[in-house]
């Protein structure tokens, strides 16, 4: 009895770190989901930004033609 008990704690120690591993690999894989996304993020604010401020120089171009004419 006493190989049995044996036998199923270094099984669940096996399992125990088998979980352990799996987890690790899930919160690796989650964070570099999160860096993407955040990425991703930031060059569509610059893309947002960099086409509000070209909208804006050509408003007041037209703005500037109008005035003169």
């Amino acid at each position: 009895m006493s190989i049995m008990t044996k036998a199923a704690g270094w099984g669940s120690i096996v399992v125990i770190i088998t979980l352990i591993i799996t987890l690790l690999k899930q919160i690796i894989a989650f964070v570099g989901f999160l860096t993407a996304a955040i990425k991703i993020l930031i060059v569509l604010a610059f893309v947002l930004l960099i086409v509000g401020v070209g909208f804006m120089i050509l408003r007041s171009f037209n703005q500037s033609r109008k005035s003169k004419s």
